[in-house]
């Protein structure tokens, strides 16, 4: 049956219109701290004049030069390189809706089909208007192989995070090898493919998230191979295999995406040339990437085309950016955090015409994360007693101020759930309309009242206590010292305690944060010294960040460290049981493997349980190491609740949350308000209704503003005297 009905009714799930907008969690006004030493600021600087071809974009963020897919990492920087140079998405976010939805300029046409077993088929129309940027046509083929990349074993094996796309039918049996073909995915001619969800995942909260895919090259990642659909399924082979000769051996290999993906020098992991954006990516040297209009980019699902020939996006200094905005060396700062900065920023916005600012609310947090394999910080006693030792409401003073909000589970005080449950956002039941009956009002009534009582006050909180860590770690054992003997606080540095091999197991840890992060400035009196109070010893390491990185996705092997300070933005999409999945979830592997393939012979079990479980291997996914049970299917919990539900959706996230602050796998610290900061020049740059700058910059441009002095008068009025308006 056509479900043409329900296909509507997934693309505007969440119905949370404008909930992601930043003005949804500013409504209030926030002092601030009058601004010291800003005198360079405070006077109008000289009129600058601007190359309206180019803009130079800065960040904070470093690169990690992960351009193509998230499979190596996903710094922010990185991100928003992506998203200016590759493009055509099948799905994309509609912020003012609160809802995904199908691309309208990618794709032409859709039937969603469901069968008897409930298996829910999408057949969409590939516009044939698609091109690389060098005019080659993009098909459905390109859509194919991007999907069988994303799960392709040899990423796995050349340092890559695979998807897990069980939601596909026929994954599983496509992964175990047991077919060669992936039965979900069918390519019906070069402009026309469908994709097939298994029952078993649904529902789904955020269903059409599941369409989620970019074209790439084949030509360029897997030259001699090409992908076909055989009747049965896709699947990748040999370009020019012939069905009369003797099987040949297979080109699609580790050693093949190693070479065409993984080169430092042309590697279309770092420097991506073929890509299908707003933008093609002209250098990278680790610092800076320039970018120039793609010929062929047809516009946005809007029509519109980006008009600014040249970027520049390059590393910046929280000490010199916003000097360097005042001299016309920036056209654009991205997502400012420092409350120095911020001063700054907002004194250069306030005393110069020339300047203007955006906030938005961050949807995601700064975090310490734990590295749970590690024995020091595999108990959950210890990771709790750790967190006892931070003082929490310091180290939030100290780097964002007045401008975040200490946070205390997984979440972003831009995230409509948060919202929703602080009042920001309106609870989504409205009063029946007169004359619907006693039973609409009794609904309506009883969805208020459960409404009304969610709340994250349950949630375990960590002020700083180190009397209360002392004892959790005397109950977890950690009582002896380096000698093996009664620790004593008074002449004893560092507390020990006994494994089952009775060997002596010292609570020293290590914990990395980036170079160049001024947080390394309050950490020492903020954290370091109330954990020596409690009888642990913390080393904070300054490290670089791509280093850094690579440690937190586990890329080289077995972690060296503990504890790793960052911050993430947390995907639309939130369906964290991705990210706190199992270490070793082998044995439901097998379990599953059984009532999936019943058939199998003992050695085919084996072999099917082996081939599953490196899906897992290696799971930078899960970057904590956690590996707790009931966190895991709270999260799946989650996400399989049926689109537009949002009630229950939020009632499950707060169990989630629950759980998350009593196992602790890592302790959040802050979510904020993001400022950018750039001359009234660039125009039309509308970052709240984005997801990133990336996608904000197509629709903008550079140019002359009109109505300056009101604008900025207007400006002014609103920052007012030692306070800020988020608006």
């Amino acid at each position: 049956m056509v479900l043409k009905d329900q296909f509507r009714n997934i693309g505007t799930a969440l119905f949370l219109a404008g909930s992601l907008a930043a003005g949804m969690f500013c409504q209030s006004v926030l002092a601030a701290e009058p601004v010291v030493g800003a005198e360079a600021a405070a006077s109008e600087t000289d009129e600058i004049t601007y190359d309206y071809d180019e803009l130079t974009v800065g960040s904070t963020t470093a690169f990690g030069g992960d351009f193509f897919t998230q499979m190596w990492g996903n710094s922010v920087s990185d991100l928003n390189v992506r998203t200016l140079i590759h493009g055509y998405n099948l799905i994309e976010w509609d912020g003012e809706e609160g809802a995904f939805r199908i691309d309208p300029s990618v794709v032409s046409g859709t039937v969603v089909t469901q069968n008897a077993a409930g298996d829910r088929t999408y057949t969409l129309t590939i516009y044939s208007d698609l091109f690389y940027n060098d005019g080659t046509p993009i098909t459905s083929r390109d859509y194919a192989f991007s999907m069988l990349l994303g799960i392709a074993p040899q990423v796995s094996e050349i340092g890559g995070t695979i998807r897990n796309a069980d939601y596909i039918l026929g994954y599983k049996d496509y992964v175990s090898g047991k077919v060669p073909y992936l039965a979900g995915l069918r390519i019906l001619d070069d402009h026309m493919l469908s994709i097939t969800i298994d029952h078993a995942y649904l529902p789904f909260f955020y269903e059409l998230a599941l369409l989620d895919c970019t074209p790439y090259p084949i030509s360029v990642i897997a030259p001699g191979c090409a992908v076909i659909d055989d009747g049965n399924g896709i699947q990748i082979v040999n370009e020019d295999e012939d069905e009369d000769e003797e099987e040949q051996e297979p080109l699609f290999t580790a050693d093949l995406l190693e070479q065409t993906i993984l080169d430092e020098t042309d590697g279309y992991l770092s420097h991506p040339q073929l890509t299908s954006g707003p933008y093609r990516l002209l250098s990278y040297d680790g610092t800076t990437a320039e970018f120039e209009l793609n010929p062929y980019y047809k516009g946005n699902s809007n029509g519109v085309k980006p008009t600014i020939n040249r970027i520049i996006f390059r590393t910046a200094d929280n000490d010199t950016m916003i000097d360097e905005l005042g001299n016309g060396d920036f056209g654009l700062l991205n997502k400012c955090v420092s409350s120095s900065t911020l001063q700054d920023g907002m004194e250069l916005v306030s005393h110069d015409k020339q300047f203007g600012m955006s906030n938005y609310p961050r949807s995601g947090m700064s975090f310490i994360g734990f590295c749970c394999e590690r024995a020091g910080v595999s108990s959950e006693a210890v990771r709790q007693a750790i967190a006892l030792c931070l003082d929490k409401d310091r180290l939030v003073e100290d780097y964002v101020g007045n401008y975040g909000l200490r946070v205390d589970g997984y979440y972003g005080i831009g995230q409509w759930m948060y919202q929703l449950l602080n009042g920001t956002l309106a609870y989504p039941t409205e009063p029946p309309e007169e004359g619907s009956g006693e039973e609409a009002q009794q609904k309506y009534e009883e969805d208020l009242q459960a409404w009304e009582a969610l709340s994250l006050d349950n949630i375990k909180i960590y002020d700083l206590d180190t009397e209360e860590a002392v004892r959790l770690l005397e109950e977890d054992g950690w009582t002896l010292n380096r000698d093996g003997e009664a620790f004593d606080p008074e002449e004893d540095d560092v507390r020990c305690r006994k494994t089952e091999d009775d060997e002596l197991e010292i609570l020293e840890l290590t914990m990395l944060y980036p170079q160049g992060n001024r947080i390394g400035e309050s950490l020492q009196e903020a954290f370091v010294d109330h954990l020596a109070e409690a009888g642990i010893i913390l080393h904070v390491q300054e490290t670089e960040p791509q280093d850094l990185l690579r440690q937190y996705y586990r890329q080289d092997g077995e972690r060296a460290c503990d504890l790793i300070y960052l911050a993430t933005d947390f995907d639309v999409v939130f369906d964290p049981s991705r990210n706190f999945a199992p270490e070793d979830p082998k044995e439901d592997i097998e379990q599953e493997t059984e009532q999936n393939l019943e058939e199998d012979t003992e050695q085919d079990l084996e072999e099917d349980t082996e081939q599953a479980s490196q899906q897992y291997s290696g799971n930078t996914l899960n970057t904590t190491g956690i590996s707790d049970q009931e966190l895991y299917e709270l999260a799946v919990d989650m996400r399989r609740t049926e689109p537009g539900d949002v009630l229950a959706y939020c009632q499950k996230w707060v169990a989630f949350e629950e759980r998350f602050a009593e196992v602790l796998p890592m302790i959040p610290v802050y979510s904020n308000v993001y400022f950018d900061f750039y001359p009234r020049v660039l125009q039309n740059y509308n970052i709240s209704a984005n997801v990133n700058w990336g996608s904000a910059i197509v629709e903008a441009y550079l140019g002359d503003p009109a109505d300056l002095e009101e604008e900025t008068e207007e400006m002014s009025e609103e920052l007012g005297e030692g306070e800020i308006l988020l608006d």
